[in-house]
């Protein structure tokens, strides 16, 4: 797993500085000390004979168990010519075993498992679930059997299947902008040979020889007992752990011991420079550096130095790049840390318009001032306090890719300590400014790798090349199973009696979904809080939600919110940009601003210790922006070159041309992100936006919701200090105009060209006849059952059985007004036309002669009914179910009510709502890839196309 404590961000404006506001002023963020002390995750452990270690962590907040298994192995293993083996084999142990035929995720979402995936990455592989305590025998069993009884199930079939599913997933992220970054970086910084020379997903050649043999032999020398970590987290005590693992492992047999792999930290014998060209918007420009891993006490001076130079949101880079010189759009700092080496990696992306030598040359000497003085100790207090609450807050969920259980089993894997995290943020709490700038001083004064990647044609593909990147993610990531958005102490057990694998075991009394009491109050000045109170972790997150959203923007005006939101993060009227991150730095407060169709939120997420001054600061940025003339060009600029990478980007590409063809004259006819039309952008001033600011965010369009660690009266006495006083103006209330009838869609197919693409991109859809407010749960059941689950017949004939995608999914979107029904399936190019007439006859045959079954009825509901618990265990999830409940008029026990209609819904019924609303006939498909690939492909599919080239 990546460890990192540097997070990305968008470039922040800054405003002329002035005074800090009392509320600041008066502010005392609890101590550093104070705050490493919250975060502790007791726990037990044991060992079987057979090598096994087991971590029990006991957490009974929720009715649930987090299942989280770790083998050390990964792609740093793999030998010459076995490419992408380790997750290869990740996707073979969720098709089956030789006690649990078919599918992994039938039997676990039938049960209501949530958190559910497996990933490979470098150094290890994991797979995770969190289940109903009552099923966690059957989970038990099935993680145990595809450890000690996988290989009988392991056919050619099923290898050749999940090979081309693989392929997929590597196409798919070497279509995206900078897809082909992470093979530059790797083969760069790492010389041939070197365990970390290639990626994850591995060469398509490698994969393509890979024989049954190969992967049977692959799995025998690596995933033993003795090589696996197994944590359980949540409901669940030691004794009961004992008896559970003892039974369902206690018969598995050692497999040999893992030969250490060497993988010391290269050096450059010189500086490299190389630049490429690629389907982006902007130039981005790299200097990457190969640095010590986890068994290097360097790599956390060297991770907070990252975080001061470019994580930060008041970071040195975006102060003199973004903010000052106005040279970059954005900035990046970071580290990926595996076990035994990896990378410091900053980026820049130039303003258009800008000579990218010149912002080169600023973003070198930026970097070499600070390498030379090192950080300030106030800087590097914020980033400290910034990393520690990231860690309290991740503290909330037991499992899942990053909660207590992976966190444990990482400490213990890599460090040989499940409480090697809590060594770490001492260590963060005690750094000094000198040891981080000797840190850098050591390794970052080497030669480095220099990567520029400009607008325009590759030159190559991924195809031979191992491994693939993603743009949206902080830098690299593991390789998934399937796309979301993861010494021992105590005596050893004795090996028992091999267990009975002939039938699933059965699941136990199943707890109900206990939804947390919604307690309400109003302010002074007349706003309604909603309150549920959570004490799991010292933390409080509050939204203030406005009636307004996206589809209030003018017709004419597209953008307007966006740009209106970006600037208000920017600064308010006593505090700067830089100020105004510094001290949400300090209180460890982050602060989001976002809109949906329908509303537009300002989230704060505060640690108990601090949420009144960290009120102020929500309130300063909500009431108070800046909106500082001098910022508004810079932040234009930013919002111009969104709109211009979504141009890029085959899904936003996608997106942009489907919705508004399909709501027509509606108010959702916009991008979906809400960037807006750039005409209009390049166009807005600063007095549109006070006036869409006062039009819509006042006291009498608000909601505020809280959840966390505080009492109702405590936390309304701190908003009635922050909102109470805040007048609404004389204006009359805004109303939205939803009246405008939404006009069926012709079915025809859209081709957008973007050349070159390994993959096509298609998203389809309607507007249907239904509106968010209304009950759509039978119609929620049909379509998971269509492929808006990941068993649904879509996915599983797309993926699962044909191998021509690595995923697709189709839902119903939740505005208040209208919704759509929408498919998205990205597909290998030389099968677009094909795919396409697989999902429409998917979706024909669904409404007409192959409706809903019994057997999909029955796990769908119970599923859905089973996860509800496990759905709700996180204060944010609790936020967004009670701002749901209100926003869409449902009663206070809403979700409580689920599991019964679950269990009382028909086949009939699911049918029924399906095929009343959604079918094939109006569809438009629009299609993001190779013309020149596609277009012949197309006549098959019967529908009329019209051609477009990619916007510029």
């Amino acid at each position: 797993m990546q460890r990192t404590i540097s997070a990305s961000l968008l470039a922040l404006a800054a405003a002329t500085a002035v005074t800090l506001p009392a509320s600041a002023q008066e502010a005392k963020p609890a101590p550093l000390g104070e705050l490493v002390a919250k975060v502790q995750i007791p726990y037990e452990s044991f060992k079987l004979d057979n090598g096994l270690t087991v971590l029990v962590h006991t957490d009974r907040k929720a009715p649930v168990v987090a299942i989280s298994v770790w083998y050390g192995v990964g792609s740093k293993h793999e030998p010459k010519g076995k490419t992408g083996f380790a997750h290869l084999f990740e996707h073979l142990m969720f098709n089956g075993t030789e006690n649990v035929p078919g599918d992994f995720f039938q039997p676990l979402q039938q049960v209501g498992a949530t958190d559910l995936n497996g990933t490979t990455w470098f150094d290890r592989t994991n797979y995770y679930q969190t289940v109903p305590t009552g099923a966690l025998d059957l989970a038990l069993m099935m993680e145990s059997d595809r450890m000690g009884h996988l290989l009988g199930a392991v056919t050619q079939e099923v290898l050749d299947n999940q090979r081309g599913v693989v392929q997929n997933e590597k196409r798919q992220g070497d279509n995206q902008p900078f897809g082909l970054v992470e093979y530059e970086q790797l083969e760069n910084l790492y010389p041939s040979g070197h365990p970390y020379h290639h990626s994850t997903i591995g060469s398509m050649a490698d994969l393509d020889s890979a024989s049954l043999a190969d992967v049977k032999s692959w799995f025998t020398d690596h995933y033993g007992p003795n090589n696996a970590i197994l944590v359980l987290a949540g409901d669940i005590d030691l004794a009961t752990a004992r008896a559970k693992v003892g039974k369902w492992f206690g018969d598995i047999k050692s497999g040999p011991a893992i030969k250490p792999v060497s993988a010391p930290v290269p050096n450059l014998p010189a500086p490299v420079a190389k630049t490429i060209k690629d389907q982006v918007a902007t130039t981005r420009i790299y200097r990457m550096w190969a640095v010590p891993g986890l068994d290097n006490p360097d790599y956390l001076p060297l991770d907070l130095a990252a975080s001061v130079l470019g994580g930060l949101a008041s970071s040195r880079l975006d102060d003199a790049l973004v903010r000052q010189q106005k040279v970059a759009v954005s900035v990046l700092a970071d580290t990926e840390i595996f076990a035994q080496a990896g990378q410091f990696v900053v980026r820049a992306d130039v303003v258009p318009g800008q000579d990218p030598a010149k912002v080169a040359a600023a973003l070198d000497a930026e970097m070499a001032k600070f390498i030379k003085e090192g950080p300030t100790a106030d800087e590097l207090l914020r980033a400290a306090t910034s990393a520690t609450a990231g860690e309290i807050r991740g503290l909330e969920r037991t499992g899942g890719g990053s909660g207590k259980a992976p966190t444990l089993a990482e400490g213990l894997l890599y460090n040989g300590d499940p409480q090697h995290y809590r060594k770490e943020l001492d260590r963060i709490a005690a750094m000094k400014p000198t040891e981080v700038a000797a840190a850098m001083q050591k390794w970052l004064t080497r030669p480095a790798f220099s990567l520029t990647v400009e607008p325009g044609v590759r030159t190559e593909g991924g195809e031979a090349r191992g491994g693939f990147y993603t743009q949206t993610a902080t830098g690299a990531r593991p390789a998934y199973f399937r796309d979301p958005d993861l010494p021992a102490k105590g005596a050893p057990v004795s090996s028992v009696a091999p267990a009975d694998r002939s039938k699933l075991p059965a699941v136990g009394e199943l707890a109900p979904l206990d939804f947390p009491a919604i307690e309400r109050a109003t302010l002074k000045n007349g706003i309604p809080v909603y309150f549920a109170r959570r004490t799991a972790v010292p933390t409080v997150s509050v939204r203030v939600s406005f009636d307004a959203g996206y589809a209030a923007d003018p017709k004419s005006a597209l953008g307007t919110e966006s740009l209106l939101l970006s600037l208000m993060d920017e600064g308010t009227q006593k505090l700067d940009s830089s100020a105004l991150a510094r001290e949400r730095e300090r209180l460890g407060a982050a602060i989001s601003l976002s809109a949906t169709s329908d509303l537009t939120s300002f989230q704060l997420d505060a640690l108990g210790p601090n949420l009144a001054p960290s009120l102020g600061l929500l309130a300063d940025i909500v009431r108070r922006p800046a909106l500082a003339p001098a910022e508004i060009e810079r932040v234009r600029t930013q919002q111009l070159a969104g709109i211009a990478a979504e141009m890029k980007n085959p899904q936003a590409l996608a997106s942009r041309v489907l919705v508004p063809a399909i709501y027509g004259s509606h108010p959702y006819a916009f991008p979906p992100s809400g960037s807006g039309d750039p005409d209009v952008v390049k166009k807005l001033t600063r007095e549109d936006l006070l006036a869409f600011h006062a039009r819509w965010f006042r006291p009498d369009t608000a909601r505020i919701f809280v959840v966390g660690d505080t009492t109702l009266d405590a936390v309304v006495k701190m908003l009635d200090t922050s909102f109470g006083d805040w007048k609404a103006n004389r204006m009359a209330r805004p109303v939205k105009d939803f009246s405008a009838a939404v006009a069926p869609s012709k079915s025809r197919v859209i081709l957008v060209d973007r050349p070159g693409s390994p993959q096509s991109f298609i998203m389809a859809g309607k507007v249907i006849d239904a509106k968010g407010t209304d009950d759509l749960v039978a119609l929620g059941t049909a379509n998971d059952i269509l492929g808006g689950n990941f068993l649904g017949r879509i996915n599983m004939n797309l993926r699962e059985n044909k191998g021509w995608s690595y995923g697709t999914w189709n839902g119903v979107s939740e505005p208040l007004d209208r919704v759509r029904f929408q498919v998205i399936a990205p597909v290998q190019a030389d099968r677009t036309g094909d795919a396409l007439v697989e999902i429409k006859r998917e979706i024909d045959q669904f409404t007409s002669t192959k409706g809903v079954s019994a057997e999909e009825l029955d796990w769908s509901t119970k599923g859905s009914a089973r996860e509800l618990p496990g759905m709700f265990e996180t204060s944010a999830a609790v936020l967004d179910g009670m701002a749901k409940v209100v926003n869409y008029k449902r009663p206070d026990n809403w979700y409580e009510t689920l599991a019964d209609r679950y269990g009382k819904m028909t086949v009939a019924e699911a049918d029924k709502a399906f095929r009343d609303k959604i079918g094939s006939e109006g569809m438009v498909w629009v299609v993001v890839g190779d013309a020149a690939k596609v277009r012949p492909q197309l006549d098959t599919f019967g529908l009329p196309v019209e051609e477009m080239a990619a916007p510029q």
